[in-house]
């Protein structure tokens, strides 16, 4: 099964950060947050992944084109100009980094993506700047049980994010950003069906918007309640709240061995 992680918003909030690099690639314990994604994923065997980039997509191209040698040893022969790269343990993973834009919205990125995908019924699809300990099985094994177009990880956290309302399991509302109270929020980590992408209009269409109201109004949205461990990437305490987890070593998210 691929994965789709969305990569290419301008991340103005991190504006001292995303002046020279696009907000995945922002470093959490000198990885960039992608990377950490991209791990927690291939603890459960998903290993290829397709990137939809747009701003500053060359950063995050030379960062995987480089990926080898960066993580590895190196002897540079100045003489000769010979470079070896001592081989070293690399994940063995497939990464599709595809152009979508610069100023695409979020449901334009995905349905730019399509053709990637090929035949597949299913995929995963997240954002670039948010890690979890989530079970990707279990949530993989909900959405085929409940047969609905859509999953959405559903996670707990403060009122300044949108709302989500439960019907049993199945997602009856979405309400953007209240004033007050807290409650059941998109956490990504999606499961799709390749219909659901059928809701996207075109570049303009913001994932979060008509798309994800289409679903639930037709009943094919469904919410997988995390309870554990989740957080955006949204400002520079969180980045350094992340950090800091990282470097005492427990980071929550880390569920890879």
């Amino acid at each position: 099964m691929k994965a789709v992680i969305l990569a290419g918003g301008l991340g103005t909030r991190f504006s001292e950060e995303t002046a020279l690099r696009p907000k995945p690639m922002i470093e959490i314990g000198g990885k960039p947050i992608l990377w950490h994604i991209m791990k927690v994923y291939a603890a459960y065997n998903v290993t290829e992944f397709i990137v939809a980039l747009g701003y500053k997509a060359e950063v995050i191209k030379e960062y995987f084109l480089n990926f080898y040698a960066i993580n590895n040893d190196l002897t540079i022969d100045l003489a000769n100009g010979k470079t070896t790269i001592h081989d070293g343990k690399q994940p063995n993973w497939k990464i599709h980094l595809v152009d979508t834009g610069m100023h695409t919205q979020t449901g334009g990125r995905l349905k730019r993506l399509k053709r990637w995908l090929g035949d597949d019924e299913t995929f995963l699809f997240t954002y670039g700047d948010g890690v979890a300990d989530l079970d990707i099985e279990s949530v993989i094994k909900f959405h085929h049980s409940h047969g609905k177009l859509a999953t959405v990880t559903t996670v707990r956290s403060p009122a300044r994010f949108g709302r989500i309302g439960f019907d049993g399991d199945r997602i009856c509302n979405f309400h953007e950003k209240p004033e007050s109270g807290e409650g059941w929020i998109n956490g990504g980590f999606f499961v799709l069906n390749g219909k659901a992408i059928d809701y996207i209009v075109d570049d303009e269409t913001s994932w979060e918007k008509e798309p994800l109201e289409g679903l639930t109004k037709d009943e094919q949205m469904m919410g997988y309640r995390h309870f554990g461990f989740w957080s955006c990437m949204d400002t520079l305490k969180e980045k350094n709240y992340l950090d800091e987890l990282w470097n005492s070593g427990q980071a929550p998210w880390k569920v890879w061995k």
